[in-house]
């Protein structure tokens, strides 16, 4: 393949936007520019209304079957051929001068090609290889040619596999916990003469070499990473199957080994403030601080004075140092049902820049003004030296409001306390003006007996303490993102998209089959949605409405450019107040320090340069560790669910797929899965429009939301996998219904097929259950 020349890549001028129905050019031009664009963002780009809008969908529609546009994802169109503005790549091919190309890992072959920018030895710490998985920004260069810049190496090759070893007769096999993998590898009798039978190990395909065209391939072992009865297995497993960087280097360790403690220079003296943290009863840093008190100022009768205190982090990590360097590269803490992998070391997280009870700290806090009627009057950032004056639990906090004081909240009660919640009553007028959305979610709280093993799985109990807290840390991080554009001062915001109308159009649809009313043309706002939840909430369908209106939403991520917070309702948001476990919230402290003149650690001209990168980086940071986390959490509960096999339990139907029936049971919050096959001997359609699976003949359903019971017919703790027998009776046809379409009987993915035959262990079918972080959300 020949070198395409080199040439610095650059931006393509803008396409202006003309008022009314582009023809095709001005359409193709506009999605090249934009990447990827929903109908709504087209019809916004142009302008168009009523008439135009349908005209728009008709267009659509034409070139889509013409083969000019593309399908992208669920988010809309893209021009054919075109390559999304981020995506994974695999690392496919070399060219004569040693240049790599990339293709997308879901692009199928046909998918173009596209040349590997010069730096990614530098992004990667060494040079990608054949086989390699990369996070790439693709760039169009002035010759129009597209160039892909490493964002990110991904956790493991293409070509490597975690598993579990399994010696079978004379054979010694390599089965993933990888519920998606199908990759079972043999290894020679020389790599595995050491190892036993449940011994976790990272290996390698063999891409050269005799092996047989069909069976397992051959694999070379490269790392035995643990046991899999070891009782913290499931989140090892996890940190290795995802890539989560672990540990520090000598250097960064020796920098946080030698941070001093802090003193009054340069800072205001807080000390006197009778701040205190509030956190899990387990939490082990403490980065956030709150006090209150009335204002004295005469013309805010009734309003309040609220502080929120947060570790000043950028003290400690700054620009340039190792330190920061692995900051950046982690993301995020990574918080396991057993452990936590921290962003910063122990000296730091769990020292220096955690808020201790008694200790002075730096700190960067806010202190904040409301009116008597819950809006925000003012607020001024200040760098001080702070002495939390108490730690206490939620649960600690919320008993002693509620008349259960105890030692150490007896004496807080009238002069902390009492104030904190009465100025968390006035902000909630202001919550309830602002209306952000009120999705309800069920979360679970494993618990461990000091040898590591599984003794509980409880609910977590949603408290008024827990809603305080949230909702001070929100408006600290509102006065964050202001300040910081009325001072003209790049930022990393946190970014929550409105929902396309093509979400919206498909819950009108589905609301219609309930017999809710739900005006379909209507712009996407959070008061619409809370009307609805409401209305639901004591009725048969409140699970399911949750849930849907749940799907309906967009993902929140990172931003260096604004569009606002929807689930928020907010215009302006971005992270402050966690600065000890995001590394988001550490280039908004650093971003507060340069705008303001508070020191000469912050925001540096290198910052600034990378600050879109940092944004795309660390956006993909929390994915990894979310979804390490949702598996670690799924492997403890099958494990907990092991000696059940067998048992019965009551759940709800939370996922409808042609391959069966997601059902949560409402003991422990696991998800698992119902093979479709395993329903009966009538053949189910799945029905994308009613969420539901529907009988072809009797049409009986099986529709989201339904209480159902179940019987557990296998946990595999290694790859959490469940799998479930249903008991249950499918809801009643509905007589005014029409009947589905006869659906193609064709063999599943997952190994069954319309007539029988539970799916292969580790195929798609196996649940995956939602994990949050120390009671700490992401918003």
């Amino acid at each position: 393949m020949a070198k395409p020349p080199p040439k610095t890549s650059k931006s393509p001028k803008p396409v202006r936007a003309p008022q009314g129905l582009p023809d095709k050019d001005t359409l193709i031009a506009f999605l090249r520019e934009a990447g990827e664009a929903g109908k709504a963002d087209i019809a916004r780009h142009f302008g168009l209304k009523g008439a135009d809008r349908r005209a728009l969908r008709e267009m659509l529609r034409e070139l889509e079957a013409k083969g000019d546009l593309g399908k992208r994802g669920r988010r809309g169109f893209a021009e054919a051929g075109a390559l999304p503005p981020v995506g994974v790549a695999e690392v496919v091919e070399r060219d004569t001068d040693g240049d790599l190309y990339v293709r997308l890992s879901k692009g199928g072959d046909d998918a173009p090609l596209a040349r590997l920018a010069p730096d990614a030895a530098e992004k990667t710490a060494g040079a990608p290889g054949l086989g390699d998985k990369l996070l790439v920004r693709y760039e169009r260069l002035e010759t129009g040619e597209i160039e892909a810049r490493v964002i990110k190496r991904l956790g493991q090759s293409a070509h490597k596999i975690l598993g579990v070893i399994r010696k079978q007769r004379r054979e010694i096999r390599v089965e993933p916990v990888d519920r998606k993998s199908r990759d079972v590898l043999l290894l020679s009798e020389h790599d595995g003469r050491d190892l036993k039978d449940g011994d976790l190990v990272v290996a390698q395909i063999q891409l050269s070499g005799p092996r047989e065209r069909y069976g397992p391939k051959n694999g070379k072992l490269l790392e035995v990473v643990g046991r899999e009865d070891e009782p913290r297995a499931a989140s090892l497993i996890a940190i290795h199957a995802h890539g989560i960087p672990t540990g520090f280097s000598p250097q960064a360790e020796a920098e946080a080994e030698d941070a001093k403690e802090p003193t009054l220079k340069g800072r205001e003296d807080l000390r006197d403030l009778p701040l205190i943290t509030i956190d899990p009863s387990d939490a082990r840093d403490h980065d956030d601080a709150v006090f209150a008190h009335p204002d004295d100022d005469a013309r805010n009768e009734g309003g309040w004075v609220v502080w929120v205190a947060i570790a000043d982090v950028a003290a400690y990590v700054r620009h340039g140092t190792a330190l920061d360097a692995e900051a950046r590269e982690k993301g995020n803490s990574t918080y396991f049902p057993d452990r936590v992998e921290p962003m910063l070391p122990e000296r730091l997280s769990a020292g220096l820049c955690s808020l201790r009870e008694g200790e002075n700290r730096a700190t960067m806090a806010v202190r904040m003004v409301f009116g008597a009627d819950g809006k925000k009057r003012s607020h001024r950032f200040v760098r001080g030296l702070m002495r939390s004056a108490a730690k206490l639990s939620y649960e600690q906090a919320q008993d002693a409001i509620d008349g259960r004081p105890d030692d150490k909240t007896g004496p807080l009660l009238d002069s902390i306390l009492k104030p904190l919640w009465a100025a968390y009553h006035v902000m909630l007028k202001g919550r309830r003006a602002r209306s952000p959305l009120a999705i309800e979610s069920d979360e679970r709280r494993i618990r461990f007996n000091p040898e590591g093993e599984i003794v509980s799985i409880e609910r977590r109990r949603s408290l008024e303490a827990h809603q305080l807290i949230e909702e001070m840390m929100v408006q600290a991080n509102v006065c964050a993102a202001e300040t910081l554009e009325q001072k003209k001062t790049p930022l990393i915001y946190r970014v929550h998209d409105t929902p396309s109308m093509e979400k919206m159009q498909s819950l009108g649809e589905f609301l219609e089959t309930l017999g809710i009313s739900w005006s379909k043309g209507e712009a996407p706002r959070t008061d619409r949605f809370n009307k609805l939840l409401a209305e639901t909430r004591e009725g048969p369908h409140a699970p399911i409405v949750n849930e849907v209106v749940l799907r309906t939403q967009m993902q929140a991520h990172y931003n260096s450019d604004n569009i606002g917070h929807f689930g928020l309702n907010l215009a302006k948001y971005a992270h402050f107040t966690s600065p000890i476990r995001r590394y988001a919230d550490l280039i908004v402290h650093r971003a507060l320090i340069r705008a303001l003149g508070l020191g000469d650690d912050g925001l540096t001209d290198g910052d600034i340069s990378q600050i879109k990168d940092t944004a795309e980086k660390i956006t993909f940071a929390e994915r990894r560790s979310m979804a390490a986390e949702r598996d670690a959490t799924d492997r403890y509960v099958a494990s907990f669910l092991a000696d059940r096999v067998g048992a019965t339990f009551p759940g709800r139907i939370t996922g409808v797929t042609r391959f069966g029936l997601f059902v949560r049971l409402e003991e422990t919050g696991a998800d698992g899965l119902v093979p479709v096959s395993t329903l009966g001997e009538e053949y189910f359609v799945h029905d994308e429009r009613l969420h539901a699976l529907v009988g072809e003949r009797s049409g009986a359903r099986w529709p989201l939301g339904m209480a159902v019971e179940v019987k557990l017919r296998e946990a595999t703790p290694v790859t959490g996998g469940l799998l479930f027998e249903m008991l249950s009776e499918p809801a009643k046809a509905d007589p005014n219904a029409p009947r589905p379409r006869l659906g193609v009987r064709r063999q599943f993915k997952d190994g069954g097929n319309t007539r029988g035959g539970p799916p292969r262990k580790g195929g798609p079918g196996f649940s995956r259950s939602p994990g949050k972080p120390g009671g700490k959300k992401r918003r």
